[in-house]
């Protein structure tokens, strides 16, 4: 295997959904990056890999690139893997990957699932691309500054959610969008318990409102008049 950087995609949920060459690739490699490595064990488990595991979350990730770019250097196969989806996407990851294209060495992409184009096929509102921001900030007033700025936007705007601030977002959207704009919710992604929901954001909280909401949401309002 040619020494380099190898960025993997894994399931976004379902197990099943790990493609022949991501498996060969983690077994096959000298060491696998992982944002969590206790979460990691449950996949190379599962698919008998025995490639050694290493912790590279956003708490380290600069640290971990130099080591990394240092053993590339003197011939080792890496790869890197987060919790879910593909690596540097609202995932750590994307610093490793700038400072190892700065230090030339080389890279390649073992493309997997990701939840923000799941979500985009299942939701039915992207035939004309959309935008993804990702999280928004944790702060009001941040939030409501993202909110408006794409409060024009002429296609769909993309956004991931932890289920503990679904309804206080569902309240953001109703307040700086408009109460009558469409929104798509999609929970637990290919999981036993994948919820899809699309209607206003009032619609959808009463939906939520009074249960725990588990698992991560991806939320995309569709553009106005649409």
């Amino acid at each position: 295997m040619e020494a380099g950087l190898y960025i993997v995609g894994t399931p976004i949920g379902n197990l099943g959904d790990f493609s022949f060459r991501a498996l060969e690739t983690l077994k096959e490699a000298d060491l696998i990056l992982a944002e969590d490595t206790r979460h990691s064990r449950r996949l190379t488990t599962r698919y008998e890999i025995t490639t050694r595991l290493m912790s590279c979350h956003k708490f380290n990730e600069m640290q971990r690139a130099e080591q990394i770019i240092e053993r590339i250097e003197k011939g080792e196969a890496i790869a890197m893997v987060t919790d879910s989806g593909m690596p540097g996407i609202s995932d750590p990851g994307a610093r490793v990957v700038a400072l190892c294209r700065k230090a030339g060495v080389m890279i390649t992409a073992v493309p997997g699932p990701a939840a923000v184009t799941t979500a985009v096929a299942l939701s039915g509102f992207g035939e004309k691309g959309f935008i993804f921001p990702g999280f928004l900030p944790h702060k009001s007033g941040g939030r409501k500054r993202d909110l408006l700025k794409w409060a024009e936007a002429d296609i769909p705007v993309v956004l991931y959610e932890s289920p503990y601030r679904l309804i206080k977002l569902l309240g953001e959207i109703e307040e700086h969008l408009g109460v009558d704009r469409t929104v798509f919710v999609g929970r637990e992604l290919t999981k036993k318990f994948e919820e899809l929901c699309t209607g206003t954001p009032a619609e959808i909280r009463t939906r939520y409102e009074g249960r725990t909401v588990k698992g991560e949401c991806v939320v995309i309002i569709q553009p106005i008049g649409r």
